[in-house]
């Protein structure tokens, strides 16, 4: 089987991250040494792996987004309690009538 281009770019975040075995690390520097232009890709593919990873959501953003989680979970329970209680009163209201039926009967 012929390693293609292809697949030591599907290598290179595992060679890069130190993560390859001995034979996958072989494999892709002896590629490398013969591919010029693809060794300049896989270069230039190493910055953006390895680049720091972008700063932190600024704290105001995070504050006003638990905020509005919270308000949206409690207008839910809210709801919820609504419909559950209004559910009962009419289960009771029904029972009610059913009993007050039974006994004018």
């Amino acid at each position: 089987m012929q390693v293609t281009r292809n697949v030591i770019l599907d290598l290179l975040p595992l060679y890069y991250s130190d993560e390859a075995s001995p034979d996958t690390r072989a494999l892709v520097e002896d590629h490398l040494a013969e591919d010029s232009e693809l060794a300049r890709l896989a270069e230039k593919g190493r910055v953006r792996l390895t680049a720091p990873p972008p700063p932190p959501v600024n704290r105001d953003a995070e504050s006003l987004a638990y905020l509005e989680a919270k308000r949206q979970i409690t207008n839910r329970v809210i709801t919820l309690a609504i419909v559950i209680a209004a559910g009962a009163f009419a289960l009771g209201g029904a029972a009610l009538v059913g009993a007050m039926f039974m006994l004018n009967s």
